[in-house]
């Protein structure tokens, strides 16, 4: 029983690192890469490691994404107002 739950937990960061690199749009990555901490985070735990699941929860579904989707949303604005002639 065990070894499947870390089967279908390799499977699902596999997956979800896959997706994450399959994307082009960067917001899209920010969301899969949430996804992708997620699934990191099951495998730790599922590894007897929840500890470290928790840190994965924390930093790599919270904390990465929201700053890249800020860093994005920053770089828009700046390429939009750009763009208007406006600086």
């Amino acid at each position: 029983m065990a070894d499947a739950l870390v089967v279908v937990a390799l499977l699902a960061v596999a997956g979800c690192a896959t997706a994450a690199v399959a994307n082009r749009d960067p917001a899209r990555q920010a969301l899969v890469l949430s996804v992708l901490g997620t699934a990191l985070a099951v495998l730790f735990t599922v590894l007897q490691a929840p500890d470290v699941g928790l840190s994965q929860l924390a930093v790599g579904s919270a904390l990465t994404p929201l700053l890249i989707m800020l860093s994005v949303r920053k770089v828009r604005r700046r390429s939009a107002h750009g763009k208007n002639g406006r600086q």
